[in-house]
């Protein structure tokens, strides 16, 4: 599926420049390339940069579901001890080193 959704992204971006140029200069890219507005290929890129947007929503909103499952208020209850709070190593018997017998 990870492929699909970049596959998808990249047609989102060609048709975001492609949009970007009608805009700007009147010029539609993807139908200088394909042959005229009225041309079959340039209708099927159309078609699959629009399906690609569709793609990408879902990729936004699960974006957002995963950023509200990190702000879950149900987890504030139950503190995590084992990092901050967590107990000190004891360093007090590597001070005494073993006597030695000459």
């Amino acid at each position: 599926m990870r492929t699909l959704q970049r596959i998808a992204l990249a047609l989102v971006i060609i048709g975001a420049i492609n949009w970007g140029l009608i805009g700007l200069f009147d010029f539609d890219l993807v139908a200088a390339i394909f042959g005229g507005r009225d041309a079959l290929f340039t209708n099927i890129i159309y078609i699959l940069v629009g399906i690609s947007g569709l793609i990408c929503l879902s990729i936004l909103f699960r974006q957002w579901e995963e950023t509200e499952e990190l702000s879950d208020r149900r987890t504030y209850d139950r503190p995590n001890y084992g990092t901050e709070f967590g107990e000190e190593t004891d360093l007090s018997s590597l001070d005494e080193s073993p006597e030695r017998e000459d």
